[in-house]
């Protein structure tokens, strides 16, 4: 059992670095060692995993869906050995989170900061993802927890920590003529909207309100990251849709406005959330109370 579970660990690392070589360099193994691991399971199961080339290797279909179970369940082992090492005082292990860069500049920074000061021995491992790829890393066990956009359709996860967003459309001084007048849905899907691609969870919860609507937005910009939207909104390349909590400083400045809508668009959340039925390493279970501590500060300063 040891064997095939060894065996088990190179196939991943081979899939992973898509090279026999790589793998190797890894695992601290001989090239020789890698290849006949694979080729040891590939007999074992009677089928072949991987199509070998001069350059690369690739998955076969059979592969692929082996190496959708065989890296979830080896993350999960991982996952439990970490929860063991660091059962005490968490003075060893670590934390493995997955975020978009926008979600852990405004919303983890804070809790990361004293989770360190707390326990500088705990490795930290933060993925910059977005809400999908963080939900497959999670689902693969190479992750503990993911912060994602709400509301999300996977009845596999657990939401631990929320906080609540408000999706805005901005836009500079050459729209200026907009300022405090309510648009209805048709009219602000005249304007030369800038929005992320078409598969991220935030467009497809702004669309989706649209659609209700009888309104298709079709923007003349699609961007991949969330970084640009204010600097082309700034600089009067159209009208971004963004988060209000994350563009305070611009709207507090004057460089963007806030459009009204007669109908704005319903709160959501960003939320962390994990593996539905998988115990939270201890580590992951201190960060949820660092980031609940850390909401409950920010709704006291703006109280007073």
């Amino acid at each position: 059992m040891l064997t095939k579970l060894e065996n088990y660990r190179v196939f991943c690392k081979v899939a992973q670095h898509k090279s026999f070589s790589g793998a190797a360099q890894e695992l601290f193994l001989s090239q020789p060692a890698v290849s006949q691991s694979v080729r040891q399971l590939e007999e074992q199961l009677g089928m072949q995993l991987f199509v070998r080339s001069s350059k690369k290797v690739e998955l076969t279909p059979q592969g692929s869906i082996l190496y959708e179970y065989a890296s979830s369940a080896l993350g999960l082992l991982e996952s439990a050995e970490q929860q063991l090492s660091g059962l005490q005082t968490l003075g060893a292990g670590q934390l493995r989170l997955g975020a978009g860069d926008i979600t852990a500049r405004h919303l983890l920074l804070p809790a990361l900061e004293r989770f360190h000061q707390l326990y500088p021995k705990v490795h930290l491992s933060i993925f910059n993802r977005t809400s999908a790829s963080s939900l497959e890393l999670l689902h693969a066990g190479r992750i503990d927890a993911a912060f994602v956009n709400l509301p999300i359709e996977d009845d596999r996860i657990t939401v631990h920590w929320e906080s609540p967003v408000q999706d805005i459309f901005v836009a500079g001084q050459k729209f200026a003529e907009l300022k405090d007048k309510p648009l209805t849905a048709r009219q602000l899907a005249r304007l030369p909207l800038i929005m992320l691609e078409h598969k991220a969870n935030s467009r497809v919860y702004v669309q989706r309100f649209f659609l209700r609507q009888g309104v298709e937005l079709q923007p003349e910009i699609e961007l991949a990251s969330y970084e640009l939207m204010g600097e082309l909104a700034r600089i009067n390349l159209g009208v971004s849709c963004m988060v209000r909590q994350f563009c305070r400083q611009e709207l507090q400045s004057g460089k963007l406005f806030e459009l009204s809508l007669t109908e704005p668009v319903p709160p959501r959340s960003i939320g962390m959330v994990s593996l539905k039925g998988v115990s939270l390493p201890p580590s992951v279970s201190r960060f949820v109370e660092l980031m609940n501590e850390t909401t409950r500060n920010k709704g006291e300063e703006k109280e007073e």
